[in-house]
């Protein structure tokens, strides 16, 4: 339940807070039989044993069969292409892109439940799917929102430690405090101090992450609504409102369309396999026995370069720098001038390119289409059209990039702006917090299957070249 209290320092008002199913790693569907559990922990208390002798026989059968070869530049060039992680809640293909649990954005779209018929789908369904490798029945989406918003109650301490940062810092550094500062709590912790079994592991990561993922929202919206955007005006829970819903409206947008929006953007945004920064950032840290909250801190310290989820702010902000430049009516030749210019001034054209995928990324394409049946006329997002027709072809003149595609970060901004959000600065918080969702499901699958502290082998030039050279 949602209950308030003043905050002497801010005057702040805040809130406390037929089936199917999907074989893991395949697009197969099989209808589920009658009812299962509405509990998603006890779902996954049955799926786990099964997954730990999976992982049992692999290790068995297959574990001295090579994957590949290490070359001088995956060690050069940021372990690009290395096959060196165990990531089971998505897969990223360079040519099909993300799929979750097997299935691809579309499908997900297709299947998952949403809060309005036909709608985008919940980011709870998302979860559970996440988790489980089954797509879940609208009654277990419904069952699970309602466990999220009655762990979403936050500390006093917390608000306290945000509110002692600079008014200036930036929304990331707010929002990692926060969560720095949700540790406190963390149940993974107290276990582990009492001498908790490692086969239990997973039962106190559970406990953090669901905790976790239900406090960011409320969090995130806390430091939108405070005194560097909204003076403070805090906007509570909805106790009737879904995950994606009960976001928007905590940021203060009771559109239904930005409603819909928000499940989407979380739904699209919470995972894309293990080799990104956040993502690798969590696991790494996770694997040293920290606790959800401190890995998925530092996941989020990842996820603000610029280089990783700052770059949705950098390119509404690039967009804005052309129409305040050269105007909303751009032509095509203008256009094309400008991006030669960023190029040819040594910067990059935000929002194209991408580490792994070789096409469109089908997260900017779920967000064209949302685009196009909602806000078919809006100045940016018909520059966003254009700059998809003028980009590609100049990266590929260019012949230095291997992919010139847009990716997810390319269209989010101009959604988000066009329904009122804004802040450029807030938008990789946004990402944050959909990001949880990925993250701790890998967390807490990392415990189940008693996955080892990582520890890659590191080399220098000298060992390079001594090594090179005596194989030469």
């Amino acid at each position: 339940m949602s209950f308030f209290r003043g905050l002497s320092t801010l005057s702040k008002l805040r809130s406390r807070a037929g089936q199917q199913s999907c074989l893991s790693g395949s697009v197969r569907w099989i209808q589920m039989q009658s009812s299962s559990n509405l509990d998603l922990r006890s779902e996954l208390q049955e799926l786990i044993p099964e997954q730990q002798e999976r992982l049992k026989k692999i290790k068995k059968e297959y574990g001295k069969v090579q994957l590949g070869n290490i070359t001088v530049d995956m060690v050069l060039g940021g372990m690009r292409g290395m096959t060196g992680l165990l990531w089971e809640t998505s897969l990223l293909d360079p040519d099909e892109g993300i799929r979750f649990r097997g299935l691809s954005i579309p499908e997900c779209q297709k299947v998952l439940p949403a809060a309005i018929p036909g709608g985008e789908p919940l980011p709870e369904g998302l979860l559970w799917l996440l988790l489980t490798g089954k797509v879940p029945s609208k009654e277990q989406v419904d069952a699970l929102s309602a466990e999220l918003r009655q762990r979403a109650s936050i500390p006093e301490h917390v608000y306290k430690t945000i509110d002692a940062l600079p008014v200036t810092a930036h929304p990331m550094t707010q929002f990692c405090t926060g969560v720095m500062a949700l540790q406190v709590q963390s149940e993974f912790q107290k276990a582990y101090e009492k001498g908790i079994h490692k086969s239990k592991y997973w039962e106190a990561t559970y406990e953090d992450c669901l905790s976790l993922i239900a406090q960011v929202p409320v969090v995130a919206a806390y430091v939108y609504r405070g005194l560097m955007f909204k003076n403070g005006q805090i906007i509570p829970l909805d106790d009737s409102l879904d995950y994606g819903g009960n976001f928007a409206q905590m940021l203060g947008f009771d559109s239904p369309e930005m409603l819909e929006l928000m499940r989407l953007y979380v739904t699209i945004h919470t995972d894309h396999e293990g080799g990104n920064v956040s993502a690798h950032t969590g696991h790494l840290v996770g694997s040293a026995l920290s606790d959800p909250y401190l890995s998925f801190a530092a996941a989020l310290n990842g996820l603000a370069g610029p280089l990783h989820g700052l770059a949705n702010q950098e390119v509404l902000l690039w967009i804005k720098s052309v129409v305040d430049e050269c105007g909303e009516n751009i032509s095509t030749e203008q256009l094309k001038d400008y991006v030669w210019k960023t190029l040819n001034s040594g910067k990059v054209v935000p929002g194209f390119g991408h580490g792994v995928l070789r096409k469109t990324d089908p997260r900017y394409s779920c967000q064209r289409e949302f685009a196009l049946k909602h806000l078919p006329n809006d100045p940016l997002f018909q520059m966003v059209s254009k700059l998809y027709e003028v980009v590609p072809p100049i990266l590929t003149e260019l012949g230095k990039v291997k992919n010139p595609w847009p990716n997810v970060d390319a269209h989010s901004g101009v959604l988000l702006n066009y329904y009122g959000l804004t802040e450029a600065r807030f938008y990789t918080v946004l990402f944050g917090v959909s990001r949880s969702l990925g993250i701790c499901s890998q967390l807490i699958w990392d415990r189940a299957l008693g996955l080892p502290l990582e520890r890659p082998k590191s080399v220098t030039m000298e060992w390079l070249e001594k090594f090179c050279k005596k194989g030469a």
